[in-house]
């Protein structure tokens, strides 16, 4: 009989295109300043694919370097979450597409869509798959490629995204270990649709010569109703999974947010009053990358010796839809 057991963390792998799009390169395009970006998002540079390299590529090459660190036989993968946007189409899946690639057999998965959220959300969904006790290695993947959908005439957008992706191996914890994935909180609040959506190409809007004609199949954004969103909920959720807990900011080793904007990041922090040598930011190399940021971030985390083995650790989304989310995690490796 299966027993329900906590699902740890135990493999990374990230991966980002190799073209980069400086903030000066910006300024040539459009209306805008490497000083102006800085300080109002803290990005100084992103990654971008070139044409014809689709989400799912990001995503296996995401993997391909997990197990380089990590080797196991991909045979054994119970499961595959995707996090993503920006599919490679509306269907098949990106799991499918991500399955097929790597030569998985007797497996099975899908997508979960959830804006920048997106990671969190097919995490703590894996979670739930291997606490069940029927799955003993699910693997989570944020994958996005950004580039696919933003409108590089729009000086308010082009500056945010870039591509990226990142996977992590879940499998459950053993007898006696403290590791593993402690606490969940996550909401939708649908109201907030109409600041952050991409209005064409669903059912409500087909493709046609009319939404291309009117940019329907590009990021649209009400930026400062996003701003004012994501400090406050951010702040929100992460102090609900702390209190949940009985812990405080100080008793965090590291904390992890989405990388949409430094100003959120810092302020959440400093409501939780987190020192920031406990925070991570690497928004300034890679931009907003959806999915992809929390596993980048985690990678960042791993290589400036911030994260290590039986650290407490805090993740924090929000996203398009309204979403948002926080994780409380123990690391595992």
């Amino acid at each position: 009989m299966s027993t329900a057991r906590r699902a740890k963390i135990t493999a990374l792998g990230t991966y980002v295109p190799p073209r980069i799009l400086t903030n000066q390169d910006l300024e040539k395009m459009v209306d805008t300043t490497n000083e102006w970006i800085l300080e109002r998002t803290g990005i100084r540079e992103r990654h971008l694919v070139d044409q014809g390299v689709a989400a799912s590529d990001l995503a296996v090459e995401a993997v391909k370097n997990l197990l380089k660190s990590h080797p196991i036989d991909l045979q054994e993968i119970d499961l595959i979450v995707v996090g993503t946007v920006t599919p490679d189409m509306m269907y098949p899946s990106t799991a499918c597409l991500v399955q097929n690639k790597l030569g998985i057999h007797r497996t099975w998965g899908f997508d979960v869509s959830a804006g920048c959220s997106g990671f969190l959300y097919a995490l703590n969904s894996g979670a739930e798959f291997v606490a069940s006790g029927r799955y003993k290695k699910v693997l989570v993947i944020g994958s996005d490629v950004n580039s696919s959908m933003t409108d590089f005439t729009d000086r308010a957008v082009c500056i945010i995204f870039g591509d990226g992706a990142g996977a992590v191996l879940l499998e459950p914890t053993e007898d006696g270990e403290d590791y593993g994935i402690m606490e969940i909180e996550a909401q939708i609040e649908g109201m907030g649709g109409q600041f952050l959506y991409m209005p064409g190409g669903g059912s409500l809007h087909p493709a046609s010569h009319e939404t291309v004609d009117q940019k329907m199949h590009y990021i649209h954004q009400d930026g400062q109703q996003v701003f004012k969103y994501a400090v406050k909920k951010m702040a929100e959720m992460t102090e609900r999974v702390l209190q949940k807990n009985g812990l405080s900011g100080s008793d965090v080793g590291c904390f992890i947010a989405h990388q949409a904007n430094r100003r959120i990041i810092v302020a959440t922090a400093d409501r939780l009053k987190m020192p920031m040598e406990k925070v991570i930011i690497n928004i300034d190399r890679y931009g907003n990358t959806t999915a992809g940021t929390i596993p980048l971030a985690m990678q960042t985390a791993i290589e400036d010796g911030k994260l290590k083995k039986g650290d407490l650790v805090l993740l924090a989304a929000v996203g398009a839809g309204f979403t948002s989310g926080a994780t409380l995690l123990r690391w595992a490796y």
